[in-house]
């Protein structure tokens, strides 16, 4: 039997001697690290041997590099952790270089360890030897090649400031074999301070005087709230601003459940699919307040037709190259969104101002006069399932309470729309990067931070089978996620812009060689079910989350030729929504 251990310090006081591998192992011990998403190879195989001593880390294996990447993703997103996985050189880091963009994307905390070949052997195309450093540069916060054993523990502590602070993100640390293995002495250091790098927290006091000013002047004030709010725990501070106020709220794709979607005061989800009050509201406010959001091209649209409507700007955000960067605003505010948030509620405490009640009121029969448009209503027949009542029943069977992830495409749509998320940080998807094959690894990694939790994987045919091997890691740390499949024998989205802009012709988007997913799930030892009416819906949803213990993988053949309404199209504006198929 192989004795394990942890690294301890001596008794003598001494300074420890260390391999550049225990080294490792103890930093990651000294972040508090609970889970380390992998796959060895040659290069880190000294990481592995000192990870096999001890059991404070929990390394899960993983069956592709992207996977554990993603995992990391989803583990990082759900709890306000970093994230952490550990990829051999060469193929090994390559294959996770999509993980670490969506990462990037999305600004999730996460430190990614790459092995890399011998210091000697860099350069000399040596076997399994790529520049990891220059591969990854453009989608890191940061990334550093560790030449000297004596630097590795200084580089980790930087590492995980780095990911967290600031503006989150992906930072990845590249370790030659050899500095594995070589010995020093051992000491983590207690901070950090990097001379080039102060990001700011505390916004500016009159900046924000004067955004509670704008406020209380609009006549037709409107909230945009982003994924910053999410990643920036600031959820309860907007809640708190929003029904003070009495103001409209909508939310981006990312920023789902930054404010309770059952709550009167949430107009849902604007943008390219969101709803015709938040899109009309967004649209046509007099004063918006921007915060953690980007205003990127799939909220906007073409920023031209935004700019047409005249409106004063007040965006809040931690990253300073984010403010006015497609749309010039009027009150920047850099700083952490909780921080900035909790000051302005201090200041709305402080004064008996409020909002005009009857501009506020005229304003909100205007947004209750779009919302009866009821844009999100769908028709149940009896005979091919519609994949919005699979995610609305998804909603009721789950009391809204699950985490849900999702891949990229039609159901990411679906399940944004139709599933209301009251809370921050269960709805894990990958936005801007928008990344195929990211929901089944996200939700590993979720199940894992949430082990009592309710986890639901939205996908699609095309979407799972990107990273399907996974099912082999489920079941090996038993992962009772619950695979909501959305098959429509079709590339959906991509069938749907053919359809609408490509006069019907549907190249390559047609699934025609599908496996039997339930046997599939079968066999990997999982529950397989197939749902073809929809009379089974609720009642397949219902077994599945009443097998607590169990990977349950539904396959619910829905109709191949719903499209996913509204929509702007690329290059309009979000007056120029098409609702429904009628408007074509």
């Amino acid at each position: 039997m192989v004795q394990r251990f942890y690294i301890a310090d001596t008794t003598s006081g001494a300074a420890m001697v260390l391999t550049g591998a225990e080294i490792v192992i103890r930093c990651l011990q000294e972040e508090k690290v609970e889970y380390l998403f992998g796959y060895p190879g040659g290069s880190v195989l000294f990481i592995y041997d000192e990870l096999f001593k001890q059991d404070k880390v929990r390394h899960v294996l993983v069956r592709h590099e992207q996977a554990a990447i993603h995992a990391a993703d989803g583990y990082a997103r759900s709890t306000d952790k970093v994230g952490v996985a550990l990829v051999t050189s060469g193929p090994g880091a390559t294959n996770a270089v999509t993980g670490i963009a969506t990462a990037y994307c999305d600004s999730i905390p996460m430190v990614v360890i790459s092995g890399q070949v011998p210091t000697a052997a860099i350069g000399q195309d040596a076997f399994q030897e790529v520049d990891t450093i220059g591969i990854t540069r453009p989608c890191v916060k940061h990334n550093f090649l560790v030449r000297d054993v004596r630097d590795i523990a200084a580089t980790m502590k930087k590492a995980f400031y780095l990911a967290r602070t600031g503006r989150p993100g992906p930072v990845l640390v590249d370790i030659p074999k050899d500095i594995t293995a070589q010995k020093c002495e051992y000491e983590y250091p207690q901070s950090v301070s990097l001379r080039s790098y102060n990001p700011v927290v505390k916004g500016h006091h009159g900046q924000i005087k004067k955004a509670l000013q704008l406020l209380l002047e609009a006549k037709r004030p409107m909230v945009y709230a982003g994924g910053g709010v999410v990643l920036g725990d600031a959820a309860d501070k907007l809640t708190a601003l929003v029904r003070k106020l009495g103001l409209p709220c909508t939310n981006t794709l990312m920023g789902l459940g930054g404010y309770p979607a059952t709550d009167r005061q949430s107009l849902g989800m604007l943008g390219m699919h969101g709803t015709y009050e938040a899109n009309m509201g967004m649209h046509y406010c007099d004063v918006l307040l921007a915060v953690g959001a980007r205003f990127d091209d799939r909220v906007i649209g073409d920023p031209k037709h935004f700019a047409s409507e005249p409106r004063k700007i007040i965006h809040i955000d931690i990253d300073p190259s984010s403010i006015s960067k497609r749309v010039k605003v009027d009150v920047p505010i850099v700083g952490d969104v909780a921080e900035v948030l909790g000051e302005l509620l201090s200041l709305v405490d402080a004064t008996s101002e409020r909002p005009n009640p009857e501009s506020l009121g005229t304003w909100w029969r205007q947004i209750e006069e779009w919302r009866r448009r009821d844009c999100l209503k769908i028709n149940q027949g009896p005979e091919l399932i519609k994949p919005q009542f699979v995610v609305q029943k998804l909603w009721e069977v789950t009391g809204g309470d699950a985490f849900v992830t999702s891949d990229v495409g039609q159901h990411q749509m679906w399940a944004a729309q139709y599933y209301k998320f009251d809370k921050p940080r269960r709805w894990i998807n990958s936005g801007g990067l928008g990344t195929m094959g990211f929901g089944l690894p996200a939700a590993m990694g979720v199940q894992l931070a949430h082990p009592g939790a309710q986890v639901a994987c939205v996908t699609g045919e095309a979407s799972i089978q990107m990273n399907i091997q996974e099912l082999s890691t489920c079941k090996q740390f038993r992962l009772p996620i619950k695979v909501v499949m959305l098959n429509n024998r079709y590339l959906g989205m991509v069938r749907q812009w053919q359809q609408l802009f490509h006069g019907n012709r549907y190249s390559e988007s047609y699934m025609n060689a599908l496996p039997d997913f339930s046997k599939l799930a079968e066999a990997y030892d999982h529950v397989g079910i197939r749902v073809d009416k929809p009379g089974d819906v609720e009642g397949a949803l219902r077994e599945a989350f009443s097998r607590k213990n169990d990977f349950v993988f539904l396959d619910f053949q829905v109709d191949p030729t719903e499209n996913v309404y509204p929509m702007v199209q690329g290059g309009k504006g979000l007056t120029e929504m098409i609702l429904s198929a009628e408007d074509l």
